[in-house]
């Protein structure tokens, strides 16, 4: 026997779960515009632009994110999880091939960089916010930086760990991780200011200054820690 009540409740279940389903799908399409439009327009893409690739209208789009700064921050995510993906992929098939710590600083590296140097203008809109037009207090940038010095973290743990007595406190690998990652966005930001000249350094070389500088900073701890074990 059938629950007029139950059936009810059901379809209602249902309409909810594809309106849903439906929204998220159109915020997905509205991000992927929104990319478009930067690498289209430069970093400094306007929203009338947005609007125009997404096919549009800039009160649709408040609908889904409510302001600029929501588009902002699902922009920011989507890079957000392309960097830490990347990164995290570098350093599973440096750590599959067996290569030293040095190499995985610099799979790290060069799998931000390579944002940096492929995606220029998108990299530009998530560090400049050009259509935000306040301070937010959830800055995505903070996020990106803190989920790459994470991975990082456990990277430096991991292989600096062993046995408790050899293993560096968790908060000193943190400061590492924290250092590098620091130099690695700095030198980046520097590195786009720069005119794209014949002396401009190659992503390859700002690869091999950072590992370079990264390593003769740890190299020295590693190697006390090896020599006691």
């Amino acid at each position: 026997m059938t629950n007029p009540d139950r059936d009810e409740a059901r379809a209602t279940d249902g309409r909810t779960v594809r309106w849903a389903r439906h929204r998220e799908e159109r915020r997905r399409s509205l991000v992927d515009a929104t990319i478009r439009a930067i690498r289209r327009h430069g970093a400094t893409v306007g929203m009338d632009d947005i609007a125009a690739e997404a096919g549009t209208s800039k009160t649709v789009i408040y609908r889904h994110f409510e302001d600029r700064a929501g588009l902002y921050r699902a922009v920011a995510q989507r890079v957000d999880a392309r960097v830490v993906g990347g990164i995290a992929a570098a350093l599973e098939r440096s750590s599959a091939a067996g290569k030293d710590p040095r190499e995985l600083i610099s799979s790290t590296v060069d799998a931000y960089l390579e944002l940096v140097e492929s995606d220029t203008e998108l990299y530009r809109f998530v560090v400049n916010r050009p259509i935000v037009d306040r301070p937010l207090p959830d800055d995505p940038v903070g996020e990106l930086v803190g989920h790459v010095t994470d991975q990082l973290s456990r990277l430096l743990d991991g292989r600096l760990g062993g046995e408790p007595r050899h293993a560096p406190d968790p908060a000193t690998t943190r400061v590492w991780a924290v250092a590098l990652v620091g130099s690695v966005q700095a030198v980046a930001d520097d590195w786009l200011a720069a005119p794209g000249t014949s002396s401009r350094p190659t992503r390859r070389d700002l690869v091999e200054s950072l590992s370079e500088l990264a390593w003769n900073g740890l190299s020295p701890i590693l190697s006390d820690r090896q020599s006691d074990r």
